[in-house]
């Protein structure tokens, strides 16, 4: 597509132009999204309204909170992360000077998805702008309202050589990875990740890919049974489950699995109420198919809790599976809605086990009080990253990588990591020519020797 082309060739003379790179302008770009952000709020909690019924407290917890936090904690502490790092001379390189620096890579792409159609747009836009890069945005398609937002905002408040959105379907996508990006992020499902990482191959672009998985709770017999499910209702069913992190299904010690369901079962009516379909606020199945596909899980197992679906509005209870099998649909891929099948276990090491043959997930949560089973869990299983005694909350923190292993993703971000993504770490040695130390000339065997002495 032409227009495609020529944007990115617009961003790309712009990037050249050298701007992009000072300090003083990434720190007023930062200011003017935040200020963007504030100024479009009723705006943004109404797209998000419309396209899957969020309330605002659920808008200002997931999608703007922690955009807010983002970009606080970016314009806090750009001109450190922006300074060159000094580095360690050996001494075989006596008499130089070795510095890092932080170079942004130049024209970047972001494809987000649905599901925080919002903030997985704009959080790692944050970090390329900070890095000093040129970002073209492509939203999702099916959160059609919040993606006409975030162009029209965008339009205004920032030029397109800068910063902007290409809005559109399947096609419009492909259109955009035929170009030669800088870098491309891209969050979504795995199968359309490996489809992002082959077209960027053909242009040797570097990517990052938050995908998703099977991401299990763990639910011990010494844990605190009602936080536990307390916060796994929470992590499971924000959003109507449609959440990357959100608990997959648990694991519960057979011991504790009667007592974990009736406390289940209680913090689902207190947080959505006897009868979710009639509560407003409670998040919507994003379109038909995939309303569908979810629907088919609710014959996978025996309903314990919930069950109850509303086709013209696309909604699923919050709902709870007993007697499920690993042989079964549902947990063959990642369900991303709000079904939750639970399962026993009766030894952590078979648990271990078995998600030692799975593919590694984005999140694992582990609930117990044990410090030799937190660090047995934490350290047998490989994982993206994840909570001890909570859900969900660790990708809230600007401090800590958010990212995927495997068929979960590869890379990271938030807070500097988000920065350091998008920044080509650029290694400098500066040699003096006072003097020339002949070591790494050929000299005979007393240089060899000496040589050798030091490098070995």
């Amino acid at each position: 597509m032409e227009t495609i082309s020529y944007l990115v060739n617009k961003q790309r003379n712009y990037f050249h132009s050298g701007v992009t790179r000072e300090y003083a302008f990434r720190k007023k770009q930062l200011k003017q999204l935040r200020k963007m952000l504030k100024k479009n709020e009723t705006r943004i909690y109404q797209a998000l309204k419309h396209d899957l019924r969020k309330s605002k407290h659920e808008t200002l917890t997931t999608e703007l909170g922690i955009l807010y936090t983002e970009i606080d904690m970016a314009l806090k502490h750009l001109k450190d992360w922006m300074k060159p790092e000094k580095v360690p001379t050996p001494l075989t390189h006596k008499g130089t000077k070795n510095i890092v620096l932080k170079e942004p890579y130049g024209v970047t792409l972001i494809i987000a998805p649905w599901n925080y159609p919002l903030q997985l747009a704009l959080a790692p836009a944050i970090g390329a702008l900070a890095a000093g890069n040129t970002v073209i945005v492509k939203p999702s398609e099916f959160a059609w309202s919040t993606s006409n937002l975030l162009q029209n905002m965008i339009s205004t408040y920032f030029s397109h050589a800068y910063m902007a959105v290409v809005e559109g379907e399947k096609d419009v996508s492909q259109a955009l990875l035929k170009e030669s990006f800088d870098y491309i992020f891209f969050t979504g499902s795995s199968r359309v990740g490996k489809e992002v990482m082959k077209q960027a191959s053909n242009h040797l672009t570097p990517v990052t890919l938050e995908l998703g998985g099977k991401s299990p709770a763990i639910v011990d017999q010494d844990a605190n049974i009602r936080l536990a499910a307390k916060r796994i209702a929470w992590g499971k069913f924000t959003n109507a489950g449609q959440t990357c992190v959100a608990p997959d299904y648990v694991y519960v010690h057979h011991k504790v699995k009667q007592t974990f369901v009736q406390m289940l079962k209680k913090y689902i009516k207190q947080l959505y109420g006897k009868r979710p379909l009639k509560n407003k606020d409670y998040v919507r199945i994003i379109h038909q198919a995939h309303f569908k596909r979810l629907c088919g899980f609710l014959g996978n197992g025996s309903i314990v809790h919930g069950g109850q679906v509303d086709h013209d509005k696309c909604l699923i209870e919050p709902t709870i599976l007993d007697d499920v099998s690993w042989g079964v649909p549902i947990m063959q891929e990642e369900i991303f809605g709000p079904i939750l099948p639970v399962l026993p276990f009766w030894k952590l090491e078979d648990v271990v086990s078995e998600m030692s043959y799975k593919e590694k997930p984005l999140a694992l949560y582990y609930f117990g009080s044990r410090k030799k089973n937190k660090k047995y869990i934490t350290t047998s299983i490989p994982f993206g990253g994840g909570c001890v005694n909570d859900t969900l909350y660790h990708l809230a923190n600007p401090h800590l990588p958010f990212g995927g292993i495997g068929h979960s993703g590869m890379g990271a971000y938030h807070g500097k990591y988000s920065f350091d993504t998008f920044s080509h770490y650029k290694g400098i040695l500066n040699q003096t020519t006072i003097f020339d130390i002949p070591l790494r000339y050929p000299g005979g065997k007393m240089r060899q020797s000496v040589v050798k002495r030091l490098m070995s």
